[in-house]
């Protein structure tokens, strides 16, 4: 399974997280695609307010302040 990770750089909840994810990534497997919001004007006006975004299958499972609780319930449907 593949998780797209919107982001930029500079972002304190951004680089909290991906480490976050990476705890995630523990317990369910997945790859992270990390996304420079700032290289896509579309992403940019998309994502501005929201990062960090975690997204699967196309679908948002969380974005802002993410927690290990959400991420892991969110990621871990559909597997098996």
């Amino acid at each position: 399974m593949n998780i797209k990770y919107y982001s930029r750089p500079g972002c304190g909840l951004c680089e909290e997280g991906i480490e976050l994810l990476k705890i995630v990534q523990e317990d369910v497997p997945f790859t992270i695609e990390e996304i420079n919001i700032e290289t896509d004007d579309e992403l940019h006006e998309k994502f501005m307010l929201m990062i960090p975004v975690v997204e699967k299958n196309g679908e948002i499972v969380q974005y802002g302040l993410l927690d290990y609780v959400t991420l892991l319930e969110g990621l871990a449907i559909d597997e098996g």
